[in-house]
């Protein structure tokens, strides 16, 4: 049987620091489904399409990674897929009061599917999407922070402003 895990985020872009959690992930499991979440409350900067392209490009070196979309909810959607985890990236104290009530209600709903969270590497534990694209528009250099295809993505964006 095959260890399946569902990395689920906005990923508006995908960032090192979401790939650091990625790398992690998939040493754990056989396969990880890195599952773009639709929220029609947040206004991304990147389309759908453009954000699940910049994942397939920025996990080519991971042969066990597959990228899908989800548009309800995530734990109908890992069991529905047969997934045996939901990976979480924690970066600090403050994300893990807020993803420790989502783990428990997931549990309620779906006790067969545990959450895993998975801390990246000290060097990114002050990144998020949020403060990669406010830095892009102001013209700060995010080249450290995110994978080479997002870069340029990020560049061509803020360069059109």
């Amino acid at each position: 049987m095959s260890k399946l895990a569902i990395y689920p985020g906005t990923f508006d872009p995908i960032t090192n620091g979401h790939i650091d959690v990625l790398e992690r992930a998939c040493k754990i499991f056989d396969h990880v489904v890195v599952t773009l979440a639709i929220n029609s409350s947040k206004q991304p900067l990147f389309t759908v399409e453009a954000r699940k392209e910049m994942i397939r490009e920025a996990t080519t070196h991971l042969t066990n990674v597959s990228v899908d979309t989800i548009d309800g909810l995530l734990i109908r959607y890992a069991s529905d897929k047969g997934a045996i985890s939901i990976v979480r990236g924690l970066r600090q104290v403050s994300d893990f009061e807020y993803e420790f009530q989502m783990a428990l209600m997931n549990r309620k709903i779906e006790p067969e599917i545990s959450t895993v969270f998975l801390m990246p590497s000290d060097k990114y534990t002050f990144l998020n999407s949020t403060i990669i694209r406010e830095l892009a528009r102001l013209g700060a250099n995010v080249s450290e922070f995110v994978p080479p295809s997002v870069l340029k993505r990020l560049q061509d964006n803020f360069s059109r402003s």
